[in-house]
């Protein structure tokens, strides 16, 4: 995983006709991390996100590892209430340079759940992540403009390169644009404490070069599904049996299995309001030269939406293709 500022190609020295190094310039002699750390430490220590009488501070960076993850710890009180300070962390993690700012994942905890905690939690789950992403802004254009300055070079087969040539600022999360999209927005009352929370319905179709058999195994099996996540994974494929991938990032429940034809799932991430799950819905038909996999996901946050379509398509989709040859996976993300 890329350290902060490795992604950007003026970092590096692209090779010249003549193999020199110019001026040693070498992006290991450029190592952004120890700016970072301290350009986080001046935007966030003490940045007060405050609304009617919800008030949440950042007190500081408690973590900024060169593998690109930041942790900030935060604090906050409801003013009309107990006036009880209630702690938590903010978790950015594998924070590069090549997608969006919106697409940055944010991750919001408290350390005790309480009423008035998960309040808070919320607040800083609909509010507070735009504040920090609008942070994060600034730093990856100082990064770009002004740490990465006079680091361009000739590329093979170029004279020069201009000083002011600039490359649009993006964060990668190295998720693909999905092919399909039917959208609708609702409202529920699934969050926390009575506070509604809008939510959109995402709907899929993706081909498989392999049997519904097959295809059916990689999604319930724990085996298969350790190779394609590449991470641990408990799965209790059964109705009512639970599962917990992605170092519990995610997790749900088996609402009902059909083999070879359908998986019914209660289906949440961990940094979504406490207490809110989706619900989704996956469709296998096997065809004469594939297996159509159709899935339905209805109340995602409308906030995690793009980031949800996204997420499928990466971390599932293209990674079952890539790890048990079920098709040929640039057809999907190009």
């Amino acid at each position: 995983m890329a350290k902060w500022g490795e992604g950007d190609p003026r970092w590096i020295v692209e090779e010249r006709p003549d193999a020199t190094n110019v001026n040693n310039w070498h992006w290991t002699e450029k190592n952004a991390t120890p700016w970072s750390k301290e350009r986080f430490q001046q935007l966030y220590k003490d940045f007060k996100i405050a609304k009617n009488e919800l008030e949440c501070t950042i007190e500081n960076v408690e973590k900024c590892s060169g593998e690109a993850t930041l942790v900030l710890k935060w604090q906050g009180c409801i003013l009309n209430g107990s006036n009880t300070s209630h702690e938590g962390k903010i978790t950015i993690p594998n924070l590069s340079e090549e997608n969006d700012l919106d697409e940055i994942e944010i991750t919001i905890t408290i350390d005790k759940s309480n009423e008035e905690s998960e309040i808070l939690k919320q607040f800083m789950y609909n509010v507070g992540r735009d504040q920090i992403r609008q942070q994060l802004g600034v730093y990856i254009k100082e990064l770009k403009e002004e740490y990465s300055k006079n680091l361009i070079l000739p590329k093979k087969g170029e004279n020069s390169v201009p000083k002011d040539e600039t490359r649009e600022s993006k964060v990668n999360f190295g998720y693909h644009t999905a092919s399909a999209d039917n959208t609708k927005v609702t409202s529920n009352g699934n969050g926390p404490v009575g506070c509604k929370l809008d939510v959109r319905t995402l709907e899929m179709v993706v081909e498989f070069q392999c049997n519904a058999n097959d295809l059916y195994s990689a999604l319930t099996k724990a085996e298969m599904i350790i190779a394609f996540t590449k991470a641990p994974a408990k799965v209790e494929a059964f109705k009512g049996g639970e599962f917990h991938l992605y170092g519990d990032n995610v997790h749900g429940k088996f609402e009902e299995l059909v083999p070879e034809k359908k998986l019914l799932l209660s289906w949440r991430l961990k940094s979504w309001p406490s207490g809110h799950y989706s619900n989704v819905l996956i469709e296998l038909e096997e065809l004469q030269n594939c297996t159509q996999l159709k899935l339905e996901q209805s109340g995602i946050p409308a906030a995690e939406y793009e980031t949800m379509k996204k997420n499928w398509y990466r971390y599932y989709w293209h990674s079952i293709k890539q790890t048990f040859g079920f098709g040929v996976p640039l057809a999907d993300i190009l």
